[in-house]
């Protein structure tokens, strides 16, 4: 306990004292418990002054979360002389009822399909030298109701077959030349784009930030969009039936425009010349194709990196498409940068597994909003403790952390109902003993360990 209060020492001018004193408990019970992490679980193993009244006042009180997301990661988690991408992805929570704040229909990943639950975009630094991610905001989906029939309106349209109708060959009578810069932006990306906004003003100049890495469902034009006008590069993926056409290097016809598009990539037999790297895995081969390409929707050039896998027995070959708004990046790194991206799935993996992001039983916007952040919260929170714990326990997971701080909760109990306290001696060798039960690794003895 007295470790987490210091822990939290960098987040005390930016709460009250009571909700400080009241993570403080809500933290020392999620580390011990065991169980689903809901309110009611909380209590149980908050022990004295935890109890379901005090949980259930901090989980109804406004927290300024991304405020302390940023002041402890700066304490305790950054590191100035390593360097940081920005990243960013949505997790869906599978929640059942009619009630609960921002119930939808989302489309789950490890589901495959959609499902009626709750949606969060987060936002995350990622350390590319620890590969390590840490969780900088998080904001609940919500649609509304114009963004929802939008969406209906397009799948229908989509399930729907247009009958064949016979097109005029030319152009269009009345139709107008479009600027390719002149996008409107979709509700999502107004959302995600305020999220960043204000997560880049709040650090300031700290963290000299380049790029932010995005799935390939923001491998589009307006992503792109979005993301220069908040002064940063993407890192995305294109869709695999993407139309890239080198630049025209041929010479002018003499009248006319100059032509800009030239011969359009075959991903099955890309040019020589843009091979960068071939390794062989088994029957796998795999080649890192390097290109400078246009895209028609694009008003830019790319910075593309194809990756070709072929099974040299079948012939049989896929490919990815990875693509950056930075001319100047190199291929390794825009490879590395974009792989790096999957760390913040780590985390939504450790909140649901860990800390309760599936657990958790709110239906008001202030008890959702809280559950979830504090699910993200308690992910940073046990990094920071890893860090300290792996300059002389190395192999400490977060299964070893929880074993550690419910063998501290059952000597504190314990202790408590002895009619005399025991020697430190005996004290710290009953500690070591009940904190080794529930580990998965064992833990390595300290020098000054009795």
């Amino acid at each position: 306990m007295p470790d987490i209060v210091a822990r939290l020492e960098c987040i005390e001018s930016l709460v009250t004292a009571t909700t400080l004193r009241q993570l403080s408990r809500i933290i020392a019970a999620v580390l011990a418990m065991t169980g689903r992490v809901t309110m009611l679980g909380i209590s149980r193993w908050a022990g004295e002054g935890g109890s379901y009244r005090t949980v259930q006042r901090f989980f109804y009180t406004v927290v300024p979360w991304a405020t302390l997301f940023w002041a402890f990661f700066r304490q305790h988690l950054y590191r100035p002389d390593d360097v940081y991408i920005m990243v960013g992805d949505e997790v869906v929570v599978s929640k059942a009822g009619h009630h609960t704040h921002g119930l939808d229909r989302f489309f789950a990943g490890v589901f495959g399909r959609v499902i009626p639950g709750l949606a969060f975009f987060s936002l995350a630094l990622v350390n590319t030298k620890k590969r390590r991610s840490s969780q900088l905001r998080i904001e609940q989906v919500v649609r509304s109701e114009e963004e929802k029939a939008a969406n209906r309106a397009k799948t229908v349209a989509k399930q729907t077959p247009k009958p064949a109708e016979p097109r005029k060959p030319g152009r269009p009578k009345g139709s107008k030349n479009k600027a390719a810069t002149e996008i409107t932006l979709s509700p999502e990306l107004l959302r995600i784009q305020a999220m960043l906004e204000a997560q880049l003003k709040l650090m300031g100049k700290l963290i000299p930030l380049t790029y932010l890495a995005l799935d390939g469902h923001f491998g589009n034009r307006f992503a792109l969009h979005m993301v220069q006008q908040c002064k940063l590069h993407l890192i995305s993926k294109l869709r695999s039936d993407s139309a890239l056409y080198l630049p025209y290097t041929g010479p002018y016809k003499g009248r006319g425009p100059h032509r800009k598009y030239g011969d359009k990539l075959d991903y099955q037999n890309l040019p020589v010349e843009y091979l960068k790297q071939t390794t062989v895995d088994g029957q796998i081969e795999t080649r890192m194709y390097h290109i400078r390409c246009l895209h028609r929707e694009f008003s830019q050039p790319l910075n593309v990196v194809v990756i070709l896998k072929t099974h040299l027995q079948t012939q049989a070959y896929a490919h990815v498409t990875l693509f950056s708004s930075d001319l100047t990046l190199a291929y390794d790194k825009l490879v590395d940068y974009y792989c790096l991206r999957f760390q913040i799935e780590f985390n939504f993996r450790d909140a649901k597994q860990y800390w309760g992001l599936e657990d958790f039983m709110n239906v008001s916007e202030t008890a959702v909003t809280n559950a979830a952040n504090l699910s993200l919260f308690m992910v940073n929170f046990s990094q920071g403790l890893l860090r300290n714990l792996h300059d002389t326990d190395p192999d400490c997971s977060v299964l070893d952390l929880k074993a550690h701080y419910r063998g501290a909760k059952y000597v504190t109990e314990t202790i408590k109902m002895l009619p005399e306290k025991p020697e430190p001696v005996l004290l710290a060798r009953i500690f070591s003993k009940l904190a080794a039960l529930g580990r998965i690794h064992v833990a390595q003895p300290t020098p000054n360990s009795p």
